[in-house]
Order: structure tokens, then C-alpha cells, then sequence
């Protein structure tokens, strides 16, 4: 008994003098790539959550009841904001830890839809409202600038949240800071043979990668998913693919719009992809630049491929 009661001694002595351990602060974000600048700062302390699985569109997710506990009881929530996650706000509203929505933050650049964009000339009359004329344009994690302001808010609240990890917290966001600079070269270096090659895109999510490497798809084929168009849209917009010749047209993965082989048919076109979200990349520190690196490689490889 002597001896037990000596251990039991020890331990009260060495948990009053270290005291308790802090509990991990609680991450979690709306879509993936949030996640991902996350993890890039919360590397070896924690691993940030996710609340849409790959595949979900941000734009319509549905809340189940354990996703609505998850939103209310983490220490720290980000998203993008209402003009992207619009099923979110009611919920947020009887959240009281803090929640960020990043498309307010100063020092981000933002994009709008342009108002007189003649690239939707062919698009069908199911069009995304999402993305009507001069609204915000609220992909704009694909920008590696906007991507920094958001990874300095993320350390900043994290650093306030728990400050013993503070350092680490700082050199985290540093290591992020330079890797997009390595990022930003390769990039460039990869997309300059392309530039000013015509492609297609089924959905206007790439201006901030376009404009931060001097890109610009010629049209967009923005048709909703579960509809199909009339005749008379897929003839014109065979009439566009006719016009410009050799091009690549990208979907987004999961789903690929099911008039896109008919659209192709018999012109020397080419169907690929483009993943704006990264839905399966791991969260890790490295995560969102491999989402970036290979949104250049999919687009300039088709392109290339001419």
C-alpha cells in the first residue's frame, strides 16, 4: 500500500507541476481547400475538419443533424462566406464560438462575374445562379495570394486560441509563405507554353487561377447537371467548338455533364477535367499546393496535347 500511495504521490506532484494539458482547439472548415491552408498551419499540432465530403457542391450541400453538432460545438469554424456556402448562415446563427467567412477578410483580392460576359453566349437557360453578372465570385481560394491572407487569419486565431503552440504556429505559416512562392514559379514556368490557347469550361470556377496566370478560357457550357439542353443550345454550342477548332472543354469531377460527349462528338476536341476543390487530397501541410499543381498540369496537359 506504501508503495502505491508513493506512486499515486509522485503523480499528483508531477500533474501540478507541468498542470493540465491543453485541449487541441477544434478546426473545421467548410470545403477542402480551406482545410488545406488549415492543415498547412496546424501541422504537427492538429489536423483540421471538414464538413463536405468530396463530391458535395458547396453551393447546395444539405446539413444532416451531425453535421449542424459539429458546426455548434468546434472552437474555430471557417468558410468562405454566403455567396458560396449559402445553406450555412441559418445554422451559424446559433453558433456562439468564433466563425470566420474569409471572403471578408482585408487584403484579399476579389473577382466579380463580369456583367457583360460574352462567353455565356451559348450557355442554356437552367444557368447557375450562383454566378449571375456582377455578383461575387467566390472561388477565390484558387488565388495562392488570397490563400496567404487566409492562412495568416488562420494562425493568427490560432495563435490566440492557443498560444503554447504560438511559435509553431508562426513557422508553419512562414514554411506555407515560401512553398507558394516555389509554387507560383513552377506554375508560371508550366502554364507559360499555353498561354492564350482556347479552351472551354461547364463551369466559371477558374477566373483567380486564370487571371493569376495569364489564362482565360474562350467560353463557358454552363448547363445544370441534371437537365438536358435543348437541341437547339447543343447546336450552338457545337457551332462555338466548330469556330475555334482544336480545344479541350473541362468538367468538374464527380459528375461530367451528360451532353458532353455529344457535344464533341466528331470535332477535334478533347474532354478532361479540372478540379477546383480537391475533394480527396489528404490534409496535409503540403495539400493545397498539390491541389494548385495539379489544377496547371490537368489544364496546360490537355492543351498540350493538341
Amino acid at each position: 500500500m506504501s508503495r502505491l500511495f508513493s506512486i499515486f504521490v509522485a503523480f499528483v506532484a508531477s500533474f501540478l507541476l507541468i498542470g493540465p494539458a491543453q485541449a487541441e482547439v477544434k478546426v473545421l472548415t467548410s470545403i477542402k481547400p480551406l482545410q488545406l491552408i488549415a492543415a498547412a498551419v496546424q501541422d504537427g499540432v492538429a489536423i483540421p475538419e471538414v464538413l463536405l465530403p468530396p463530391g458535395a457542391s458547396p453551393h447546395n450541400y444539405a446539413l444532416r443533424p451531425s453535421d449542424v453538432r459539429k458546426v455548434q460545438s468546434v472552437d474555430l469554424l471557417y468558410w468562405i462566406g454566403p455567396d458560396m456556402e449559402g445553406f450555412l448562415p441559418r445554422v451559424l446563427n446559433g453558433r456562439t464560438l468564433p466563425s470566420v467567412a474569409v471572403q471578408d477578410l482585408p487584403g484579399l483580392k476579389l473577382r466579380h462575374f463580369a456583367e457583360d460576359n460574352h462567353s455565356h453566349a451559348e450557355e442554356a437557360d437552367e444557368h447557375d445562379h450562383d454566378h449571375r453578372p456582377g455578383s461575387l465570385d467566390a472561388h477565390l481560394w484558387l488565388s495562392p495570394i488570397n490563400a496567404r491572407v487566409i492562412a495568416t487569419k488562420m494562425a493568427a486565431d490560432l495563435s490566440t486560441a492557443d498560444p503554447d503552440n504560438a511559435a509553431r504556429y508562426a513557422s508553419n505559416l512562414k514554411a506555407f509563405d515560401e512553398r507558394l512562392d516555389a509554387l507560383d514559379l513552377r506554375l508560371k514556368k508550366r502554364l507559360a507554353g499555353v498561354e492564350g490557347k482556347p479552351y472551354f469550361v461547364f463551369h466559371e470556377a477558374f477566373d483567380y487561377f486564370e487571371d493569376a496566370y495569364g489564362l482565360k478560357h474562350a467560353g463557358v457550357f454552363s448547363v445544370a447537371a441534371e437537365v438536358q439542353p435543348g437541341a437547339q443550345h447543343v447546336a450552338a454550342m457545337r457551332a462555338r467548338l466548330q469556330e475555334v477548332g482544336k480545344t479541350c472543354v473541362f468538367s468538374e469531377p464527380p459528375l461530367r455533364p451528360r451532353l458532353a460527349e455529344t457535344l464533341v462528338a466528331g470535332l477535334p476536341v478533347k474532354l478532361a477535367e479540372l478540379d477546383a476543390l480537391g475533394g480527396y487530397t489528404p490534409a496535409t501541410a503540403q495539400g493545397y499546393e498539390q491541389v494548385l499543381e495539379k489544377l496547371g498540369n490537368d489544364l496546360a496537359g490537355c492543351l498540350e496535347s493538341l
